[in-house]
């Protein structure tokens, strides 16, 4: 049996690498990674597509936001969120962008009628920039012998860095220079960069479902 995965992202956001895939009179936005994800999927899973259409959410009220996101995300059991430079429009809040609600709702345990839907498994996968590099987001740094990367998690919108760093006894070291570093799976929605979760795409979303199997162990934070 196939899986059902929501996928949140920013669809116009167009600074990102360009694929080869995309035609020759468009711009590669985030919404063609989209394309390519399907691609890579089992025949048996499908993907249901979040925020497309720009909608202005400023009047909406939060029971009419859940009631356009509710059939999307309700039967999905996995939400994949791309993570792109712009995703975030910084001039709004983040009450008025779709990706925060879509997150939001992905955490929540609902009921339906005598049905619970249970939280999904999330998984943030970082998109290339412009020139191909993911260091906005992921930086490789040299900080003891294993090497660590740095996630800029202040760049992101609140309900995803509040469930990064959010395993309540993380596995961590101190490095010689008095950084701790953490290692393992500390954060309840984990965080890869698109050229490996592309090369793998079940082992990443096998990581992310047994991360949610152990929801128990994380500080999970589920309002926008």
């Amino acid at each position: 049996m196939g899986k059902k995965i929501f996928v949140s992202y920013k669809y116009m956001d167009s600074s990102v690498q360009h694929l080869d895939s995309t035609p020759w009179y468009e711009v590669t936005t985030a919404r063609h990674y989209v394309d390519v994800l399907q691609s890579k999927l089992d025949k048996e899973d499908h993907i249901n597509k979040g925020e497309k259409d720009g909608e202005d959410l400023s009047d909406f009220a939060d029971e009419t936001i859940w009631s356009k996101l509710r059939d999307k995300i309700y039967d999905s059991s996995v939400t994949i969120v791309l993570i792109s430079p712009n995703m975030k429009e910084v001039w709004k809040s983040e009450r008025e962008q779709w990706i925060p609600w879509e997150i939001s709702y992905s955490l929540r345990e609902t009921k339906r009628n005598d049905r619970t839907s249970h939280r999904n498994a999330v998984l943030a996968v970082v998109l290339p920039d412009s020139n191909g590099s993911y260091t906005y987001m992921l930086e490789p740094r040299i900080c003891c012998e294993s090497h660590c990367t740095t996630w800029h998690t202040e760049k992101l919108f609140k309900i995803l860095s509040s469930n990064m760093f959010n395993k309540n006894n993380p596995n961590q070291m101190d490095c010689p220079n008095r950084e701790s570093v953490y290692s393992g799976y500390f954060s309840y929605i984990h965080m890869v960069r698109w050229v490996d979760f592309i090369s793998n795409v079940n082992l990443y979303i096998t990581i992310a479902e047994s991360i949610c199997a152990n929801a128990g162990e994380y500080d999970i934070h589920v309002n926008v």
